[in-house]
């Protein structure tokens, strides 16, 4: 499964950036999907994730309310739409999924995850 993801970019803080993470196989709601971020010097962290089913989507609490996490079935898809964005939101974007059911106390745990894509940048700055 490869997941190539794009749509990173220089923005300025109080802007938005959609970013796109294509799956090669499969259905994306058949996967639990998230995005991470890691910033440099720094771990990395949740940004979003969900299993699909039941709707619900974890948001990490710093993105939370600005963040959203959608997906085309179409295209085959995950976008995270990213609003008001902040100089602490640079960082290089992951896109990850694995085949578990992941629970929503999991979604965290980056060995969960099976397929990771290939990291797109973002910075915010002024």
């Amino acid at each position: 499964v490869q997941l190539v993801e794009s749509g990173g970019g220089l923005v300025q803080p109080g802007a938005s950036l959609r970013l796109s993470c294509v799956v090669s196989e499969g259905t994306f709601r058949s996967y639990t999907m998230g995005w991470f971020r890691q910033a440099p010097g720094k771990e990395r962290e949740i940004v979003a994730a969900t299993r699909w089913t039941g709707g619900n989507i974890y948001y990490g609490t710093s993105v939370k309310g600005r963040f959203i996490m959608t997906g085309d079935n179409a295209k085959n898809t995950v976008y995270l739409q990213m609003n008001s964005l902040k100089p602490e939101d640079t960082a290089v974007y992951y896109c990850a999924a694995t085949h578990r059911r992941l629970i929503t106390s999991s979604y965290s745990l980056r060995d969960q995850y099976d397929y990771w894509g290939q990291g797109t940048q973002v910075t915010v700055t002024s």
